[in-house]
């Protein structure tokens, strides 16, 4: 049985294909088009799944689309009314929209995908509880699902136990932590649904100044989590701006224009929303746990992308285990959607062992031979090394250990926002210019973000406070203390942006300045060939970790095709491109801007 799962029309559109109740295929549509969250309905990313089963679309038997239009068409039309007319020209922008594409999804569908196949519609937050919770290694638990909004839902507490999932609680918009959190991104002058991360990482440079005001002004927090947003200085409803004047006034000032100086006062904002929603999802947590008596939380919504929360309910031990969905926001909703058909619609027997999850490390999506590297580099008369896989990683453990940025490319590519050493950048962790080099130099991109690192799971415990893993890095952990290295007191009298460049450990470039790091844990039995090198390069260095980040520049997605490497690489300061067994030294590439030119476009 053939079961898609389609995500569209908002933001991060993906497909998944579930066959017999198995994960297949899973990918986001943004890595096809190059759009990065592009919106558009998944057409080349359902042809990657269904090629994935050598099926066509008339071999479906279900599609099940990630949430119910009309129902969110309610809402917005609802939304409307009670503000009206303040907010019309946007309500006409909107009714444009959904009259040409989203009132449409389901004659699309029907366009789409002919034959015997049968249409579904779950609810937005139905489709992420089931993303979190029928992959996961666990026969029941807590399930917390918070983002900006789906229908109504912004917030759901279910409860997840053998094949069959129960909403028992939600909270509705307006009332939105998530978009409470991207208040604050736009204000601090960053992309909302594409900046968030930004401000968990601008966060450990300030100081919570404001949370006392947000508590004041903004939010009303009850002991159980429930929350209520005081609407008067917002104008999401309905407006395209997040908030108004009355907003500006509470934190002394109109926005930061994108692109300029990030300054102390940004830092202090970052700081004091993301204290806000810690303390937030702690109490809903520790609701959750009381109501449903689970010693296990999934997670999943755009919210449960926020490492620093997550680690929050885990270092406070409310749950025994805690299991989020890699591709935890809307993207993630295709696989729920696709997956929940097998298990809460049809009723099919779901075994867990409470150990192991069915995401295959969420590497779901297309892979390339060495032989199609290879054809694809001839063809553009581009010099390569076919090295002996052994060879290969003590040849690139050594390039990473004499400084060298790498592009790594191998197997199938991730599914979810996070490159876990498929699609990925790599570095020495222990180099203390590697952090700036790799911002500036490969990612174009703001100098104060951290790297991640990714550690033998075998070794994490040596380096860092973290015993249990964290493979789809959505966790963060202190460094351990025998790895760090104290600061001079000139050193720890810096303030805010300042603080970036001290070497505080014996890992600078995937040591945030709170002495925290974004941990991805690699385990053989999910990706061998990493685990490889790492271990290669823990010979040769004493050092079972690398620096990892996502193998793209800012703005666009993380590569996808041999192609989209090359491009990156060319018109990056990476030194050397590894794909499969391909190694590609930048000395050795033409050096005319004609190469790079063609490239650019295309």
């Amino acid at each position: 049985m053939l079961i898609l799962g389609i995500s569209a029309f908002y933001h991060d559109s993906a497909a998944c294909l579930v066959c017999d109740g198995k994960i297949i295929a899973a990918a986001q549509q943004e890595r096809f088009s190059r759009i990065k969250h592009d919106a558009s309905f998944p057409t080349q990313a359902i042809d990657y799944c269904l090629s994935v089963a050598g099926a066509g679309r008339l071999d479906l038997d279900y599609v099940a689309f990630y949430d119910k239009p009309h129902l969110k068409f309610e809402r917005i039309l609802k939304t409307y009314l009670d503000y009206a007319p303040y907010g019309y020209q946007t309500f006409k922008d909107a009714m444009l929209i959904w009259r040409e594409s989203k009132f449409l999804i389901k004659r699309k569908l029907q366009e789409e995908f002919r034959g015997k196949t049968k249409f579904l519609f779950p609810e937005h937050h139905e489709s992420h509880a089931m993303s979190a919770f029928y992959p996961s290694p666990f026969s029941s638990a807590a399930i917390l699902t918070i983002d900006g909004v789906g229908e109504y839902a912004t917030t759901t507490l279910s409860q997840g136990k053998g094949d069959r999932i129960e909403i028992l609680s939600q909270i509705n918009f307006p009332h939105s932590l998530g978009l409470l959190y991207s208040t604050f991104t736009s204000y601090i002058g960053f992309k909302v649904n594409s900046g968030e991360y930004k401000v968990m990482g601008l966060a450990p440079y300030g100081v919570p100044k404001y949370k006392q005001l947000i508590y004041d002004h903004l939010i009303d927090v009850k002991p159980d989590g429930s929350f209520h947003l005081n609407m008067e200085h917002f104008d999401f409803p309905v407006q395209s701006t997040m908030i108004n004047d009355s907003f500006y006034k509470i934190f002394g000032g109109k926005p930061r224009q994108a692109e300029s100086e990030l300054t102390q006062r940004e830092m202090d904002l970052a700081r004091s929303i993301q204290d806000v929603t810690e303390e937030v999802v702690v109490k809903m947590a520790t609701h959750a746990k009381r109501v449903t008596g689970s010693k296990n939380l999934c997670l999943a919504g755009g919210v449960a992308l926020n490492c620093v929360a997550n680690s929050k309910i885990s270092s406070e031990k409310i749950f025994d285990n805690i299991w989020i969905q890699p591709a935890a926001g809307d993207a993630g909703g295709a696989l729920g959607a696709a997956i929940g058909v097998w298990y809460q619609y049809l009723g099919n027997e779901r075994k867990a062992d409470n150990i192991n999850d069915q995401m295959n490390g969420t590497y779901l999506g297309p892979q390339y031979s060495d032989q199609e590297v290879i054809k694809f580099l001839e063809a553009k008369q581009i010099p390569y090394q076919l090295l002996d896989e052994n060879i290969l990683y003590k040849k690139v453990a050594s390039l990473i250990a004499n400084g060298s940025i790498i592009g790594w490319f191998q197997g199938r590519m991730e599914f979810g926002p996070r490159s876990l050493g498929n699609r990925s950048i790599i570095g020495d962790p222990q180099s203390p210019k590697m952090q700036e080099r790799m911002n500036l130099k490969i990612k174009f991109r703001e100098s104060f973000r951290p790297f991640a690192p990714s550690v033998l799971m075998e070794k994490c415990s040596q380096w860092f406070e973290l015993n249990s893993p964290s493979p789809y890095m959505l966790l963060v952990a202190s460094i351990s203390k025998s790895k760090i290295k104290e600061m001079s007191e000139q050193e720890s009298k810096l303030f805010g942006i300042k603080k970036l460049n001290i070497v505080r450990s014996n890992i600078p470039a995937v040591t945030h300045i709170d002495y925290s790091a974004r941990v991805q844990t690699v385990e053989a039995k999910q990706n061998k060939r990493f685990h490889q090198l790492i271990t290669e390069f823990d010979k040769q260095q004493g050092c079972p970790l690398i620096v990892n980040t996502s193998f793209n520049v800012r703005g666009e997605p993380p590569v996808s095709t041999p192609e989209n490497a090359y491009r990156c690489f060319i018109n990056t300061h990476m030194d050397y491109l590894v794909m499969g067994n391909v190694l590609i030294d930048k000395l050795h590439q033409p050096s005319s801007s004609d190469k790079i030119k063609e490239f650019e476009l295309d």
